[in-house]
C-alpha cells in the first residue's frame, strides 16, 4: 500500500475493552497506522467537524470510514450518524455501526439515517477480532469512496 495515502479510521467506542480489542485486531491486520478513537458522541462530532480540540484539522482530511457504536455517552450513535449524514461535506463518509444492540428499531433507524452497514458485535473475542479486521480490510483497502468535499 502507498504510504502517502495512509488510511484513516474513526473508531467511536466508549467501552475500553472493545476499543482495545478493535485496535489489536486492526494492528494485527496492519491497518492501525492512522486511527483516531473517540470515547463519546460529542468527541466524534468534534473530530469529524473539526471543532474543539480538533479545530486545526481540515474537514477534507476526514476519516475514510467510521466504525460507530450506538450506545454512547453525551450524544448517542444515532444522533452522530444523523448529523454526519445530514451534512453535504461529510455525508459520503461510509459509516459502519458496530454495536451490541440487536434491537430492530436501532437497525431500522440506522439504515433510515444512511448507515452503510450494521454489524452486531460478536461476544467471542476471536470472532470480534475477525469482524473488525474484515471490516477494516473492506472499507479501508477495497471500497472506493468519493473524496470528502470542503
Amino acid at each position: 500500500m502507498n504510504e502517502t495515502h495512509a488510511v484513516e479510521l474513526l473508531l467511536v467506542e466508549d467501552s475500553s475493552q472493545d476499543l482495545e480489542l478493535a485496535m489489536r485486531a486492526l494492528r494485527k491486520a496492519n491497518l492501525a497506522n492512522r486511527i483516531h478513537a473517540a470515547r463519546d458522541g460529542a468527541e466524534a462530532l468534534d473530530y469529524v467537524f473539526c471543532h474543539g480540540a480538533h479545530a486545526a484539522r481540515r474537514i477534507t482530511d476526514g476519516p475514510k470510514v467510521i466504525l460507530l457504536d450506538l450506545k454512547l455517552p453525551k450524544i448517542d450513535g444515532l444522533e452522530v450518524l444523523k448529523r454526519i449524514k445530514a451534512d453535504p461535506r461529510t455525508k459520503t463518509i461510509p459509516i459502519v455501526v458496530l454495536t451490541s444492540s440487536k434491537e430492530e428499531t436501532d437497525v431500522v433507524a440506522s439504515y433510515q439515517l444512511g448507515v452503510n452497514a450494521y454489524i452486531v458485535k460478536p461476544v467471542n473475542f476471536e470472532r470480534f477480532s475477525e469482524a473488525v479486521r474484515d471490516l477494516g480490510l473492506f472499507w479501508l483497502l477495497l471500497n472506493q469512496s468519493p473524496k470528502v468535499s470542503g
